[in-house]
């Protein structure tokens, strides 16, 4: 296979409000394309959701005249609300998603107290495997299990890109935070140092940036750049040393404003509960499960 096809274009999306980011990558051959972790949004204040992300996403897909193969969800957001079902309908693409996501249904359900919920991952139409390998083209994707941020997260190794969600910030960040529940710091070390075992020219894509007003979101930096400059795991930093310095940032971080909307959405695979008798739909929050920091 020539080298150049095992290199995807790829395009990012920036939801500023949450400072997520988004990806669409695509084979420059065959011009079949994926799309990683997108936004439906959402407006606490009003209780009200759009599509002017996804939106966005179709515009470009359009432009471009990609046929898009697959929609990609890395873990189950606590910060927004996946597009993953809008796009699929729009588009025709299945919806994918790690395995393990079945382990935080069954967390947040307990958590909401939601007994009909299903909690065997039908919401999607694609759960992958640790190991697990599809084609973009002629793109090879392979599929790793990294946990830590959360109990459910998965890395795409799309040839020389790796999307690695919440798992690592950009260096001068350093890494997501592992105080979820389900999530741990331990995992998250174990998980990076397998991402930075990948090769040292492989572009990684963050899922975070909270830029300055104005400023553009920073989403890529290689393996090699990691390794040397990522200020919590950059060769020479001990398992210990990082677990500790995690420990005390989650510390210090408050949860996200949208968590409590965004995962009951999202366990669900990016769908609002039933409507009810009134034909509107009601997201309920578990008062005093958590302490507020």
């Amino acid at each position: 296979m020539p080298t150049d096809l095992k290199s995807p274009v790829v395009r990012a999306f920036f939801d500023r409000p949450t400072g997520s980011l988004q990806y669409v990558f695509h084979d420059p051959a065959s011009k079949r394309a994926a799309i990683v972790d997108p936004v439906w949004n959402y407006f606490p204040e009003a209780g009200a959701v759009s599509t002017e992300s996804a939106d966005e996403i179709l515009a470009y897909v359009a432009d471009e005249g990609l046929t898009v193969d697959w929609v990609l969800d890395t873990h189950p957001h606590a910060d927004h609300f996946s597009a993953g079902p809008y796009l699929k309908e729009k588009l025709g693409a299945p919806h994918g998603i790690g395995e393990k996501v079945t382990g935080v249904q069954k967390l947040w359900q307990e958590m909401y107290h939601l007994p009909d919920l299903p909690t065997d991952a039908r919401q999607w139409d694609r759960l992958f495997a640790d190991g697990d390998e599809f084609m973009v083209g002629d793109i090879p994707v392979k599929v790793m299990f990294s946990p830590g941020h959360t109990l459910a997260s998965i890395t795409y190794v799309a040839g020389d890109a790796a999307f690695v969600h919440d798992t690592l910030m950009m260096p001068a960040s350093g890494t997501s935070r592992a105080d979820f529940p389900g999530g741990s710091a331990e995992d998250l070390w174990n998980s990076i140092r397998a991402l930075l075992d990948l090769p040292a020219h492989t572009r990684l894509y963050v899922g975070h940036d909270y830029p300055a007003a104005g400023a553009a979101p920073q989403y890529m930096a290689t393996v090699a750049e990691h390794r040397m400059t990522n200020k919590h795991v950059k060769d020479g930093i001990s398992k210990p040393e990082f677990i500790a310095t995690r420990a005390a940032r989650d510390a210090t971080l408050k949860l996200p404003d949208r968590m409590l909307e965004a995962l009951q959405v999202n366990i669900r695979g990016g769908r609002l509960p039933d409507p009810e008798a009134d034909g509107r739909s009601y997201l309920k929050k578990p008062i005093g499960r958590f302490e507020p920091r």
